[in-house]
């Protein structure tokens, strides 16, 4: 087995240094504002031979934004069976690849799982570049307890799926985060207040960005203040565990 000392130096080499071929990195995003990218992150992707992403147009703002002229690939929800064994096998030959989301830590709430999984099960070394999580970011600034908290993503469109999983939810003893459509989150917030009890929730939306917000309190009152509200954005929705107390 490699001595502790060679190990840590052979990752550093491989993570910290220049991009090494037959590795997929995982690369986190802004979630808005551009100034969020991390240097490190800028390098990867400038150095990797392709970049998978969701939505190539999304992404070619921001490869705009920091200079960088790597060729784009799309890899999203509807061609990712396909497209993971074309990306698998270009890393099996060698390639170095960067794999994004549209915003954020890919592989949350995102088909980006499918590739990692299978470029593991091939043998192919998978490197993290951490940055921002829409998710986490809400989280911190909740004003809730963060010790223990369990990310749920996007729940079930149809009221009966998401109703099953509020109520397995409802006696869960961590916070919990979702992430939820404007146009959707306040028939959220009433199934979860008719669910759960009127707890305490905070919602974060166009984080990052110009107009941020950060709605915190009961769910009846955070109801009543957005309700006159035009929501736009992705909404990350923070609710109180069931033996939260104020």
């Amino acid at each position: 087995m490699m001595p502790t000392e060679q190990w840590t130096d052979a990752w550093n080499r491989r993570s910290g240094g220049s991009v090494q071929g037959g590795v997929l990195y995982v690369v986190a995003t802004p979630i808005g504002n551009l100034e969020d990218m991390t240097f490190r992150a800028v390098r990867i992707l400038k150095e990797v031979t392709a970049i998978a992403a969701e939505d190539t147009r999304h992404t070619q703002k921001l490869l705009t934004a920091y200079d960088i002229h790597t060729p784009l690939t799309s890899y999203h929800d509807f061609n990712k069976e396909a497209r993971a064994r074309l990306l698998v096998a270009r890393l099996v030959a060698g390639e170095s690849l960067a794999l994004v989301c549209d915003a954020g830590t890919p592989t949350l709430s995102d088909p980006g799982y499918l590739l990692v999984s299978q470029a593991i099960q091939s043998g192919i070394p998978v490197c993290p570049v951490p940055g921002p999580a829409a998710a986490i970011a809400a989280l911190c600034a909740s004003g809730l307890p963060t010790d223990r908290f369990a990310f749920e993503g996007f729940l079930p469109r149809k009221s009966g799926g998401r109703r099953k999983r509020l109520v397995l939810l409802s006696s869960d003893p961590r916070t919990l985060v979702f992430y939820e459509s404007p146009y959707r989150v306040l028939a959220l917030l009433e199934e979860i207040l008719l669910v759960m009890g009127d707890r305490q929730v905070s919602v974060g939306r166009e984080m990052t960005k110009h107009f941020e917000e950060m709605i915190r309190g009961t769910i009846t009152d955070v109801i009543a203040r957005m309700a006159e509200k035009r929501l736009r954005g992705e909404i990350t929705l923070v609710v109180a565990a069931a033996s939260f107390r104020s």
